[in-house]
């Protein structure tokens, strides 16, 4: 599980997470949502440790992350991350992109890791689409091809920072299709999100962030259809 305990992380001057206590255990889905600026980014940054923390401590089963004896590398490939925007390598077809870091970082040899890279471009839905370059794929497609990147390097754990944010609406769909089905397979996922109807339908929990703080969190029925805050009122009406 991940273990989240009473951290804080601050650029400068802007404390931007204030203490925050979370649990995730294996096969949950949690939803965060909030505003932004209300640090739910910063705490997927923090969970991989792409950030370092000033205080508190996250732990994920057992190692704790921002131990200076922790090996990030190993860390990271237990806990995959989708952004925003995908970051392919231009000059690579799909199948290099989702072949390159088991190749890289886990020391696969080709075979292997073009098996594992086919097996997951095709969970996805682009086994037809192995020999095209990112720039002939669509939006949609492309970050369906980082998330089939992520999932190369077999991680325990999924976290999606506003993965559909960057699309055009039409294209909206087919990520979160993705994103459902892993779901279904039992993946444990952390989403950052803005769409609340599909954060009601997939979430085991969602959490409403404001102001760097947990404000509320619960089952989608107790916090998206009956929230008690009332910031987390204000919000829902804004976004929904």
């Amino acid at each position: 599980m991940i273990e989240i305990r009473n951290v804080h992380k601050s650029f400068g001057d802007l404390h931007v997470v204030k203490g925050v206590n979370l649990t995730v255990k294996k096969g949950e889905v949690l939803s965060i949502i909030g505003g932004s600026g209300s640090g739910k980014s910063t705490l997927l940054m923090c969970i991989n440790g792409l950030e370092k923390i000033q205080q508190g401590s996250i732990v994920v089963d057992g190692v704790e992350v921002n131990d200076p004896n922790c090996d990030l590398n190993r860390l990271r490939e237990r806990i995959g991350i989708v952004f925003q925007q995908w970051n392919a390598f231009p000059h690579m077809t799909v199948l290099e992109n989702v072949m390159l870091a088991p190749r890289k970082v886990l020391k696969w040899g080709f075979g292997k890791a073009k098996k594992e890279a086919v097996k997951q471009l095709t969970h996805v839905g682009l086994g037809d689409k192995l020999d095209v370059f990112p720039s002939q794929l669509s939006g949609g497609q492309q970050q369906r091809m980082a998330i089939a990147r992520a999932l190369a390097m077999s991680p325990d754990y999924m976290l999606f920072d506003e993965a559909t944010s960057a699309l055009d609406p039409q294209l909206v769909g087919e990520v979160l299709d993705t994103m459902r089905m892993l779901s279904e397979d039992g993946m444990t996922m952390i989403l950052v999100t803005h769409e609340i109807g599909f954060a009601r339908e997939v979430s085991d929990r969602v959490a409403f962030f404001h102001k760097g703080l947990i404000h509320e969190i619960g089952t989608p029925q107790e916090v998206i259809d009956n929230p008690q805050k009332p910031e987390t009122i204000q919000f829902l009406k804004s976004v929904v």
